[in-house]
């Protein structure tokens, strides 16, 4: 499969940015708009905190179970009509929720979300791999993190306005001009692209087995059956994940055409490229809990815990737009090694609660600086560079399946070291502490990346 090299600066280059960009923009703030609408949610179809988590956990489920089928099919089939279909469910789903006359039509509309927002960001970034000139693609990787960072800067205050001035609802309609101007623009400018020969049956086999075991995965990590249920049920989804991820690699093993080709591991590179990235979704998940200490720690009041991260937040912008600047000229593994080690100086210095809140506002910009070089353009330039042109869309959707996985693995992990450890901002204290290492864990696991990665693709390509 092939399509041309568009050159920057002419008009088919901005056009088709436009469309990438404004298209993972709608899918970033939809997933950071949602949590001050949960509130609105569960007072409008009176539902209880647990049943409302479904809102959340419906997307993640959806988002990951997509992410691999939908790069496969653009592999197979162009990157073209699958940003387009992406899109187009995207738009329905929030649509089905706007006008949802139940709650259950509401995680419906999620589900059909997640599976249109699973599409979204690796095939934007395989578009880019694919139409743009090589020493092009780390700049424009690294906006698209910043643009994913801006919509989590953005999506709080948004919500916020718009429920004040209008409803919740209007916070999922918004989406379908956006998302109608996406289609009518990204139907004249994303490239289209060709393929040659009898394609191989889909992997159907594969879809089903994995998406099994994201559910037992999902499952096992935020105990959703258990809330629901009111019974002990992660031990059976524990069981069944042991079970079904040897299924799933004997199966893709023996598939004409693998929905994850297992050879692709055998690649050093690409090995580490996705533990780091592993590792990356953890840090970035972390995040999460950095509110818990300025609550516990420092007295600032809930409804006002959110303002205390913007420092950092700005810091993750910035470092998503330099590091895609500077990816050609210092290398993929230059920044990932740096940006680890901004997380593990960030995340340290935040644990020690002794410092103050002004210290506590300082401590959290490394790591928003290090969030946006790890979850930026860095590892997915080596992704796009090591996999096989056949693969590619692929290489990016495991990117973002293993950035999941993390973040949720961090959201576990650290509630469950905290409580573990003590009650209050001594128990996140720990956590963090522990976070640090495991950040400069990942560090010296970088080291091992192979040495200017981009820079001696991009002058040899």
């Amino acid at each position: 499969m092939s399509s041309a090299s568009i050159p920057a600066g002419t008009p088919e280059y901005r056009r088709l940015m436009t469309v990438l960009f404004i298209g993972v923009f709608m899918s970033a703030l939809d997933t950071a708009i949602i949590a001050p609408a949960i509130p609105a949610l569960r007072e409008a179809f009176q539902v209880d905190n647990r049943r409302v988590g479904l809102v959340m956990i419906a997307f993640i489920l959806a988002s990951l179970s997509s992410t691999a089928p939908l790069a496969s099919l653009g592999d197979r089939y162009g990157r073209r009509p699958v940003y387009l279909m992406s899109i187009s469910l995207f738009a329905l789903g929030s649509l089905i929720i706007a006008l949802a006359p139940t709650f259950w039509a509401v995680v419906a509309g999620r589900v059909i979300q997640g599976i249109g927002g699973g599409g979204i960001i690796p095939t934007a970034s395989a578009v880019i791999a694919d139409a743009l000139p090589p020493k092009e693609r780390g700049r424009a990787l690294g906006l698209i993190g910043a643009t994913y960072g801006m919509a989590f800067v953005l999506g709080p205050p948004l919500a916020g306005v718009v429920m004040v001035t209008l409803s919740w609802h209007w916070i999922f309609l918004a989406n379908l001009p956006i998302a109608a101007y996406v289609l009518y623009l990204g139907a004249r400018a994303l490239p289209t692209q060709t393929r040659s020969g009898v394609l191989p049956s889909l992997d159907v086999r594969g879809i089903v087995v994995l998406f099994l075991f994201l559910t037992s995965l999902v499952a096992t990590v935020t105990r959703v059956f258990d809330d629901i249920s009111g019974m002990v049920v992660w031990p059976a989804t524990l069981a069944a994940m042991v079970v079904l991820f040897p299924l799933f690699l004997w199966i893709e093993k023996r598939a004409e055409q693998p929905l994850i080709p297992i050879s692709i591991f055998a690649n050093r590179q690409l090995s580490l490229t996705y533990f780091l990235t592993l590792g990356a979704g953890f840090g970035m998940g972390s995040v999460i809990f950095l509110t818990s200490i300025a609550t516990l720690a420092y007295g600032v009041a809930r409804q006002n815990a959110g303002f205390v991260l913007l420092p950092m937040v700005v810091c993750s912008i910035l470092g998503s737009m330099g590091s895609g600047r500077l990816l050609n000229r210092l290398g993929a593994r230059t920044l990932i090694v740096f940006g680890f080690a901004l997380l593990s100086v960030g995340y340290g210095a935040s644990s020690f609660t002794s410092l103050g809140l002004w210290g506590f506002l300082i401590s959290t910009m490394p790591v928003g600086l290090g969030v946006g070089v790890v979850v930026s353009g860095a590892l997915r330039t080596i992704a796009i560079e090591e996999a096989p042109l056949a693969y590619r869309g692929t290489a990016q959707g495991l990117i973002n399946i293993f950035t999941s996985v993390g973040t949720l693995l961090s959201a576990a992990a650290i509630g469950a070291l905290a409580d573990f450890s003590g009650s209050g901002a001594a128990g996140f204290s720990v956590a963090y502490e522990v976070v640090a290492v495991l950040m400069a864990g990942m560090l010296l696991v970088s080291l091992g990346l192979r040495k200017n990665n981009a820079t001696v693709k991009a002058a040899s390509a």
